[in-house]
């Protein structure tokens, strides 16, 4: 249960799931929304298809050369 100070503090209304992220610093709790957008920033100019296509690529080559 959060308290009616912290909730108040943060913005949170009743029913508004809450998401417990473990970290090495500790626990973290944020809603949905947070997550999303800590999620985004951390992708945030990350070409994703182009990770995918070159470890597609490498892992062929490899499959290749034995």
């Amino acid at each position: 249960m959060v308290p009616a100070q912290v909730r108040e503090h943060a913005g949170l209304t009743a029913g508004v799931p809450l998401i417990l992220l473990e970290t090495t610093s500790g626990l973290v709790v944020m809603t949905r929304e947070q997550a999303r957008a800590l999620v985004r920033s951390q992708l945030a100019g990350t070409d994703l298809v182009a990770q995918l296509l070159t470890e597609r690529r490498a892992a062929a080559a490899h499959e290749d050369a034995a």
